[in-house]
């Protein structure tokens, strides 16, 4: 008879302590750092200027800003899914802004090569095929 007794405070204590600390989880602050992290560097690699970039840049700020705005009304679960987007759009605009950029390098690469092979091409007066001094 002890012996259950005692099992059952166990057991309740334990159940308590459960309950307690899922009610603390849902109480803690909103974490938007990574979302933050993530919306400076789509700025600094330069998002805003690549309109399909921008609009995600764009996206993410405002979806960080619904998140703070949900997490003053009470609505923890729906701040934490809008705050996985706003970082979701903030680092799909990094990689569009750098997927733009290697584009841009590749078509220059590429306008470079053409260059050179313009300039390397003989002059309309030479004759390619006469061999001037030299024997075969």
């Amino acid at each position: 008879m002890l012996l259950d007794n005692n099992r059952r405070f166990v057991v309740r204590s334990f159940s308590l302590s459960l309950i307690v600390g899922s009610l603390g989880c849902a109480s803690a602050p909103l974490h938007t750092e990574g979302s933050s992290s993530s919306i400076r560097a789509a700025e600094e690699v330069g998002a805003a200027k690549v309109p399909r970039a921008g609009l995600h840049l764009q996206l993410a700020k405002e979806e960080l800003q619904k998140a703070k705005r949900l997490e003053e009304e009470g609505e923890k679960e729906e701040a934490s899914s809008m705050l996985m987007r706003s970082e979701a759009d903030a680092e799909l605009a990094v990689a569009l802004s750098r997927d733009e950029r290697e584009r841009a390098e590749g078509r220059a690469a590429v306008e470079k090569v053409r260059q050179l092979r313009m300039n390397n091409r003989p002059s309309s007066g030479a004759n390619p095929s006469s061999n001037e001094g030299g024997t075969l």
